[in-house]
């Protein structure tokens, strides 16, 4: 069996992936955010990717408040996209998005840092 027929979305997660090393190309490592989802969306839009941006997911329990968690790219209703911009990723991120992919029943998840010198999007699955 061949790597590629062992990934979960190869060809959506290389496409996701080419955007952004995009924009890590084009913004650098010192932008907010915000920045980098900005260009992000226009990038996916670019390449006929459909996706929602900061996309509230119901409420996980009763007393919780609306809107807690709020996911970053849903792309293709089968990916999930959290981006970061800060020094190092913690173990919470990993959880996040683990969380995510489970409350939607989704396999991948892409976590990725902007402020890293070398991008490296890390896969995560459910």
């Amino acid at each position: 069996m061949k790597l590629k027929d062992k990934l979960i979305h190869p060809e959506l997660s290389y496409a996701i992936v080419g955007v952004l090393y995009q924009v890590h190309n084009e913004l650098g490592r010192y932008c907010g955010e915000k920045q980098y989802g900005d260009l992000i969306e226009t990038k996916l839009k670019e390449n006929l990717i459909q996706f929602k941006r900061e996309k509230i997911l119901d409420k996980m329990f009763s007393e919780e408040k609306v809107g807690r968690h709020r996911i970053d790219f849903l792309i293709e209703a089968r990916v999930v996209l959290e981006i970061k911009c800060k020094r190092l990723l913690e173990k919470p991120d990993y959880y996040q998005v683990k969380r995510y992919l489970e409350v939607l029943n989704f396999q991948l998840g892409l976590l990725v840092n902007f402020r890293e010198r070398i991008l490296k999007p890390r896969r995560i699955l459910n």
